[in-house]
């Protein structure tokens, strides 16, 4: 899995902890779907793909019900963070999102929201953008970082664990 073998080499770069708990949603395998952990802190993992008729990227993330059928991933089980990983030729970007901008944006189930099964993300790269996925851009922004060059491990850091108490031994020294 091309994201998974991503994910360890940019994570080693910024922890000393490794990856824990690797399981692979099978429902999702077409999108790299995985779950992990690093610490106490918690993960879902996607690739997004490139659709040939809209601009940015399209992920899905979804499970069965009790009546096997689709729903949404609710607020109340949701890993602490999604993690969408673009590749696109030269280019390469995460969007690391915590539970409360999903939640906050609908896209997670919670009380009579019924969340979404997918998600179009614009990485800053993403350019003549029509009014709504710009609107969608400029929320994603904050919470991408683009990993195609010289990467900012100060933000990458912050990205994957600002909401965790790591202890700074754990962390790795990037400077």
């Amino acid at each position: 899995m091309e994201s998974l073998e991503y994910l360890t080499k940019i994570l080693d770069k910024i922890s000393c902890s490794s990856l824990e708990n690797i399981q692979i949603e099978e429902q999702n395998k077409e999108y790299e779907g995985i779950t992990f952990s690093i610490g106490k802190q918690t993960f879902r993992s996607r690739k997004a793909k490139k659709t040939p008729k809209k601009s940015g990227y399209f992920v899905v993330f979804w499970e069965k019900d009790e009546d096997n059928r689709n729903q949404a991933y609710t607020s109340l089980t949701a890993p602490d963070k999604l993690v969408i990983t673009v590749f696109d030729q030269e280019k390469i970007g995460q969007f690391i999102f915590p539970k409360e901008i999903l939640v906050k944006k609908h896209i997670l189930s919670h009380e009579e929201v019924m969340g979404k099964m997918a998600l179009r993300v614009y990485p800053d790269w993403a350019q003549d953008l029509n009014s709504t996925a710009a609107a969608t851009q400029k929320w994603q922004s904050p919470f991408f970082i683009d990993l195609t060059n010289k990467i900012d491990f100060e933000k990458l850091e912050q990205l994957y664990f600002a909401s965790e108490d790591l202890p700074a031994k754990q962390k790795r020294n990037w400077k």
